[in-house]
């Protein structure tokens, strides 16, 4: 649960290579959800393109399950698999690779293909402004409303905030902390509440 990098905003970079042009797009997308919308948004700004092959990393570099790519069209393993390897290799999370190509006439070859697809991403990569994304735990924690301002500033030092409330005759609150802060964070409300206030993790 340590932070991980995050593009900062969307590239793009365009070569053409034997009359082929390839234009390739970076993106953060936080989900498989945002990460599809953004290959349909290149779709519909890309709509006389003969491919839009991606691939997609939309969690956490290490995240298997948020993982996807195509080649839209071109020979299998020729698109989405050389994009995703460079994305997985560049250790960037919630980051999504669309390459556009329109066909020049000339066909390239399943090396030619490989080479044009994974080098496109290759370079967008390197021009990539990255900002850190540190994950977040969530849980949940009962207190009386005499502790709900100390909860609060607590939260404020921690950089965690409240997700959702529930101010019946106790406080039910949801949480989300910085995972790297949530020990720290589990001491100190111990410390203060001398005991009786205990975080409790919601599965996620």
């Amino acid at each position: 649960m340590q932070p991980y990098p995050i593009p900062g905003a969307v590239i793009s970079v365009s070569e053409e290579i034997k009359k082929s042009r390839f234009i390739t797009l970076l993106a953060p997308t936080c989900g498989v959800e945002a990460a599809k919308a953004f290959i349909q948004q290149v779709r519909d700004e890309h709509p006389t393109a003969r491919h839009h092959c991606w691939a997609f990393v939309a969690g956490a570099p290490n995240d298997s399950q948020q993982l996807g790519f195509s080649d839209d069209g071109e020979p299998s393993g020729t698109a989405g698999k050389p994009i995703l390897s460079q994305l997985m290799g560049s250790g960037i999370g919630e980051i999504t690779a669309v390459v556009v190509r329109y066909y020049g006439g000339i066909k390239l070859g399943t090396g030619g293909l490989v080479r044009a697809y994974g080098s496109g991403v290759q370079q967008a990569l390197k021009q990539l402004v990255v900002s850190y994304k540190v994950p977040q735990l969530e849980y949940t924690l009962q207190c009386d409303y005499a502790q709900l301002a100390m909860v609060e500033n607590l939260l404020q030092l921690s950089e965690g905030r409240i997700v959702h409330g529930d101010y019946g005759a106790a406080v039910m609150l949801h949480l989300a902390l910085p995972a790297t802060g949530t020990e720290v964070f589990g001491n100190k409300l111990r410390d203060l509440s001398r005991g009786s206030l205990q975080l409790v993790p919601i599965s996620q």
